[in-house]
């Protein structure tokens, strides 16, 4: 992806930790194209989760387009 303006991820940053707290305020801020869904249209926050913690994705076999989380695991990696 394209980068993101700095004032952009600051601004979003901020409106966290104004609007729920500053205990809630992200470190980092990643934007994607796309996200891991279901066959179904759900979002599969567990992987989302498991790639930011690092841990094995473990199943996938609902996922619509794999190649979504594999894009993902690449952006957060670098």
């Amino acid at each position: 992806m394209n980068e993101i303006p700095s004032h952009l991820v600051d601004g979003l940053k901020g409106h966290v930790a104004k609007k729920i707290g500053a205990i809630a305020r992200p470190d980092e801020i990643l934007f994607a194209a796309e996200l891991p869904k279901t066959r179904s249209g759900k979002i599969m926050r567990r992987l989302l989760r498991d790639i930011a913690d690092g841990h094995a994705l473990g199943d996938t076999t609902t996922l619509a387009d794999p190649a979504v989380v594999a894009k993902l695991k690449e952006q957060y990696e670098e």
